[in-house]
């Protein structure tokens, strides 16, 4: 069945390689066209993600580098794959046709100049994290020790999101900044989140804010992260049913009809057994099928996504 993914790194590897590697078919991407297909994914998303390491001063132009590497690279060499800029845009994606989107993980890059963002919204950017996983001038994320919350900066931010009717992220957010950004967005969205209940990592989403996720009717797409999936000092590989325990979680506090999924892929240094790269993610629906019915199933993959945009 058809599969949306909300995230993956795909955009930077292109990048570090400094445009080596072949959208089409280049093995060292976990997304890439020949696997799309294989997964019958039917819309992926691109993240703009510039590392911590980069000069502040040299952050926007990586990130429009980035943007450059999507539209020579994937869009302008496979014709197969469309941009979306609008929401409205998917409506008219045809057979045969892959959509695609930008997202942009973390505001660094615009410093603190909204006009900047306007561009990156302008570029197609439907998809908003404040942060990553440190502090920046909008939110503290989930490692920043403080724990603080939203900025003023970040809340023009979130207004302008919502005016633009874009999507705010709170996969990286610390705890404040997520009940922060859950006061003022219209648009909440965790792009690539896990239970923590089910696993301990600080990235993942306590019982609190899933519930006030499922109030919201807010997407919770899943992460094919291990250290997301598992605890660590289980020494064991993660695999498919791991996985599996969270979406069972999520169902149990009542998200069953806005759970999808966030793979990602190209952003991830190990892998779930048998959920290598995108290709294999039909792997995931399938055990899936063996638990929940077909159409619980196609929410996951796909549909309950496509019911909750924003409008």
């Amino acid at each position: 069945m058809d599969v949306i993914d909300l995230h993956c790194d795909t955009l930077l590897k292109l990048q570090q390689s400094n445009g080596e590697l072949d959208f089409k078919r280049s093995k060292e991407l976990s997304v890439n066209l020949a696997r799309l297909k294989e997964g019958k994914v039917k819309i992926q998303a691109f993240a703009i993600f510039i590392e911590p390491t980069i000069l502040v001063e040299e952050k926007y132009a990586a990130a429009l580098e980035q943007v450059m590497y999507y539209q020579k690279d994937i869009l302008g060499k496979n014709p197969e794959m469309k941009q979306i800029k609008k929401w409205e845009d998917i409506k008219d994606l045809k057979e045969g046709e892959i959509g695609s989107f930008l997202t942009l993980e973390g505001v660094e890059a615009i410093g603190n100049d909204l006009t900047k963002l306007d561009h990156l919204l302008d570029l197609g950017v439907l998809s908003v994290g404040l942060t990553w996983n440190p502090a920046n001038l909008a939110a503290d994320g989930v490692q920043e020790p403080r724990g603080g919350g939203l900025t003023t900066f970040g809340y023009d931010i979130v207004a302008k999101l919502n005016d633009r009717k874009v999507f705010t992220d709170v996969s990286h957010l610390s705890v404040t900044s997520f009940w922060d950004v859950m006061k003022v967005a219209k648009y909440p969205i965790a792009t690539h989140s896990n239970v923590l209940d089910v696993c301990g990592h600080v990235r993942n989403l306590n019982n609190d804010q899933i519930k006030a996720m499922v109030e919201r009717n807010a997407p919770i797409h899943i992460v094919f992260n291990p250290p997301f999936t598992i605890e660590e000092e289980s020494k064991k590989t993660a695999n498919i049913n791991d996985l599996v325990q969270h979406i069972e979680a999520l169902v149990k506090l009542g998200a069953m009809e806005t759970i999808g999924f966030g793979s990602d892929f190209d952003g991830i240094s190990s892998h779930i057994e048998k959920l290598t790269h995108v290709g294999q993610v039909q792997n995931l629906i399938k055990a899936l099928e063996e638990i929940f019915s077909k159409t619980e199933v196609e929410g996951f993959a796909a549909q309950n996504f496509l019911n909750h945009l924003p409008s």
